[in-house]
């Protein structure tokens, strides 16, 4: 336990971070010759890699040798985009020490304090490393002054590396080793080992990723699940290599796998304890939290027949993305499908493209939304996330939607862009910008959650030309008056399309709502009325114009008459055809409509 280093990477995305855990492992002699070449080894997704950013948090164990002893150095990566900060959260939890990665190019970043914050709070020991030292635009000097400034460390403190090249990372595993604390436990008390990940193999089930605090477990073990009470033997245990390494006994302090035999998704719970079935532990390590989903949609099959498929899909999904949460539901445009919860729009969109990948299975998303608090008239109070729940506007007493505390940091000649794009969202700045060095300031603003999950993020990044980054934390529910818009396509209501929006806001999306239905929805034999509906209210309307054909062509000679009688017959057949016809909505249609509310 003396020589055992465990510790996690924390950075802004884009700061480095992948590329530093490729040097560490290439330093170590971990990762193989023939892999050296390959980059973000750690992540094992093709969408992680198209996008460059890391989505879920990677384990792998690794050997050093300082001053002829060989320690173990357990790494936990860690994902840098906001809507992962709950991936992050779990993988501190299993740490004693975390490496602080800052780009020196582009300075400390508002998910860089979040991290650090996390950290911070679970007691962690902070190495700052300044990354990206050989680039010709980097700034050392100041972005030293700023992280001295918030860590509290001294310059020589700060090891400047480049990743890239491995200049510096030999310095960088030396002071893992004396700078990050053995970790602390008692191997003769009853075991105690905190879950924070688990995988599915469809050969062996469901592996329980965990890192022991006291006790130890050994192979074939009877294991129970403190949050379940389940009770399982250790069919398999070892630690995690870039392949997983089997063993007898795994040891206190040390991170490592079990394999139970688990089919059910739902008896694993990232975050529980393990203890032994025989000599359990008194309590848990920390009181065990459910995650708290920040954003909801539903997802659907393209093709119906796929809806047992997509169960099972996202059952297995869920057991590698904690943060992933949904229930059955169906509409009768869509069909059956499941209502799901998600940490943010980039978090919606990810799932959405593993389901494709990894899983084969196409879907339709429906208009993300946020939970709101509904208090009825009788005093009853209800938690909406789905529009189509959302009660008459007459049986309402108030609303209440969910705010959130954003943090922004950007140069000085973006204040104007960034300010003016916050109130265009509802959101009201706390205080005085905060001058971080002469160029930079931070910005705080309290925010509706739904004005920032859609496309927030990609606008900041225009006006400020990449030169703003934004963190948030939710801070409560706040009475808000808000209003339910009602798509209805030839007089029927298209609930999948509803969504709630602000009173100052809705003239306008109905408007632009209508507009674009009436060019993603085909033509028919018939035409189509597309209306806007607030409060039973029609506010606005297009109307798709029917094919038109020329039934009269066949007609020359003769009486006008001929012609009329065929254009009144035509014109009976087209309205019968409106009432029993049923309009065919492209699935490409709920996809760029994800887009009309901003």
């Amino acid at each position: 336990m003396h020589y055992i280093r465990n510790f996690c990477i924390i950075a802004h995305i884009d700061h480095g971070k992948s590329t530093l855990a490729d040097r560490l492992l290439e330093f170590t002699k971990t990762v193989s010759e023939g892999k050296k070449k390959r980059n973000q080894l750690l992540d094992d997704m093709d969408l992680e890699r198209e996008r460059g950013i890391t989505i879920k948090s990677h384990a792998v164990q690794m050997e050093y040798q300082h001053k002829n002893q060989i320690y173990i150095l357990n790494l936990i990566d860690t994902p840098g985009h906001v809507d992962f900060s709950y991936e992050v959260s779990r993988s501190i939890a299993a740490c004693e020490g975390a490496l602080l990665v800052v780009d020196c190019t582009k300075s400390v970043q508002a998910q860089t304090i979040s991290n650090l914050s996390l950290a911070l709070k679970n007691h962690l020991v902070i190495i700052p490393i300044l990354n990206k030292i050989d680039l010709s635009d980097s700034i050392p000097e100041d972005v030293m002054k700023e992280i001295m400034e918030l860590v509290g460390c001294k310059m020589k403190d700060i090891i400047p590396v480049s990743a890239k090249n491995g200049l510096g990372i030999n310095n960088v595993l030396d002071q893992i080793v004396t700078r990050i604390p053995a970790p602390k436990g008692d191997p003769k008390a009853p075991l105690q080992a905190i879950i924070f990940d688990s995988l599915y193999n469809p050969f062996t089930g469901i592996e329980v990723l965990f890192r022991i605090k006291n006790g130890y477990i050994r192979k074939g073990q009877k294991l129970r699940f403190m949050s379940t009470g389940k009770i399982y033997s250790a069919y398999d245990i070892g630690t995690l290599k870039l392949k997983h390494i089997s063993k007898n006994q795994i040891n206190t302090g040390d991170v490592g796998y079990v394999i139970s035999g688990i089919k059910n998704t739902s008896e694993v719970k990232v975050g529980d304890t393990i203890t032994d079935a025989k000599k359990p532990a008194k309590k848990a390590i920390q009181k065990f939290e459910e995650f708290k989903p920040m954003v909801f949609a539903s997802i659907y099959p393209i093709n119906s027949d796929k809806y047992e498929e997509l169960r099972s899909s996202i059952e297995k999904l869920q057991l590698n993305d904690a943060a992933l949460s949904f229930s059955p539901e169906s509409s009768p445009a869509l069909g059956f499908g499941f209502h799901c919860g998600f940490l943010g729009f980039l978090h919606m969109e990810v799932v959405k493209d593993r389901l494709e990948r990894e899983y084969g299975i196409s879907v339709i998303l429906t208009i993300p939304n946020v939970s709101y608090r509904v208090y009825k008239k009788n005093d009853q109070k209800v938690l909406i996330n789905n529009p189509s729940d959302f009660p008459e506007m007459e049986k309402l007493k108030k609303v209440e939607e969910p705010y959130v505390l954003v943090s922004i940091i950007t140069k000085d000649n973006y204040i104007g862009n960034v300010m003016s794009l916050c109130i265009e969202k509802r959101g009201n700045m706390i205080g005085n910008h905060n001058y971080l060095t002469s160029k930079r300031i931070k910005l705080i603003f309290e925010m509706p959650l739904s004005e920032i999950i859609f496309d927030f993020y990609d606008k900041l990044k225009t006006i400020s030309n990449g030169y703003a980054s934004f963190d948030y934390n939710f801070i409560g529910y706040r009475n808000s008056d808000l209003q339910k818009i009602t798509v209805l396509i030839n007089h029927e209501k298209i609930e999948p399309l509803s969504l709630l929006a602000h009173k100052t806001k809705v003239f306008f999306l109905a408007r632009k709502i209508c507009q674009e239905l009436s060019v993603l929805i085909p033509k028919h034999q018939f035409s189509i009325p597309i209306q806007i509906s607030v409060s039973g209210k029609i506010i606005a309307r297009e109307t798709i114009k029917a094919f038109r054909k020329n039934v009269t062509d066949k007609c020359y000679g003769g009486d006008v008459s001929r012609k009329r009688k065929l254009l009144e017959k035509q014109k009976k057949g087209k309205k019968k055809m409106r009432k029993i016809g049923k309009v065919e909505i492209p699935s490409s249609a709920f996809i760029t409509f994800l887009k009309i509310k901003n």
